[in-house]
């Protein structure tokens, strides 16, 4: 079966460079959210200082919700079989294992606020690409790169349903994953990188599932058969999930806290 394209990279996520000092101003006090052993910022007469390890991370966080939305207009065949992906849950994932780090470490509602200001810049960068499509294109570019012309154009513009399907995956399936992230911490004492692993198995599998129905059937469902790329979107993701995320997790945890007893010392 062939493989539809996929409308528009940046239907699927915003553009998201997280303001640092916004996000430290409203990462809540360690008794009220987070666990005890959280490394948060001390307070100087300036004001909260954030953590470099939630600082690093939120920037990283918003360049792969970039990267996402531009990957996602490549779909790529999972050999030896016809199933097909889109490319942009690679860094999806990455926001998976980022938005279960911070969590891990600096409490539900941080992580929960920075998945928010990922996503709440959705409209000034959709704004922004209908003024530049709506701009008219230079004219060295139209004399001498005409297909350059087309195919920026082709790939930058979208139906409503794709620019619908997008936030409303991304946001839902995040959440969810901090979640049920969380819930399965327990009471948090004495947890071993086992324990962290596979809450961080289980929380992507399912929320990426979730990721893959809601977005394919918005964007694609009447449109074309989406039977082949929901099963292999499901599929990928679940496999990766298992198999990749519990060791980024732990990976993002361990440089975190380097990251902060750099700072601190």
């Amino acid at each position: 079966m062939g493989k539809a394209p996929v409308k528009g990279p940046l239907a699927r996520f915003s553009f998201a460079l997280v303001l640092a000092s916004t996000v430290a101003m409203d990462t809540p006090s360690p008794a009220s959210s987070a666990p005890a052993t959280a490394p948060f910022a001390a307070t100087t007469p300036e004001g909260i200082v954030m953590p470099l390890g939630m600082f690093v991370y939120t920037l990283l966080y918003g360049g792969m919700t970039v990267l996402a939305g531009v990957l996602a207009f490549k779909q790529v065949q999972l050999w030896p079989t016809s199933l097909a992906v889109e490319s942009g849950i690679f860094p999806f994932l990455l926001l998976v294992v980022i938005s279960s780090t911070l969590s891990q470490l600096y409490g539900r509602e941080a992580a929960k606020r920075i998945v928010w200001w990922g996503f709440l810049p959705l409209g000034l960068s959709a704004l922004l690409m209908q003024l530049v499509l709506g701009l008219p294109a230079s004219s060295e570019m139209i004399a001498f790169r005409p297909d350059d012309l087309a195919a920026f154009e082709r790939v930058n513009q979208s139906t409503w349903r794709v620019w619908m399907a997008g936030p409303a995956s991304y946001i839902t399936s995040l959440l969810l994953n901090i979640w049920i992230f969380d819930r399965l911490r327990g009471s948090g004492e004495g947890e071993s990188t086992l324990g962290l692993m596979v809450r961080g198995a289980i929380a992507s599998a399912l929320s990426q599932a979730v990721d893959s129905v809601i977005f394919i059937t918005l964007a694609f469902y009447g449109e074309f058969d989406i039977t082949d790329l929901m099963i292999g979107q499901v599929l990928a993701k679940v496999f990766l999930s298992i198999v990749l995320v519990p060791f980024l997790i732990t990976f993002g945890v361990q440089a975190a806290h380097w990251l902060d007893a750099k700072k601190a010392g």
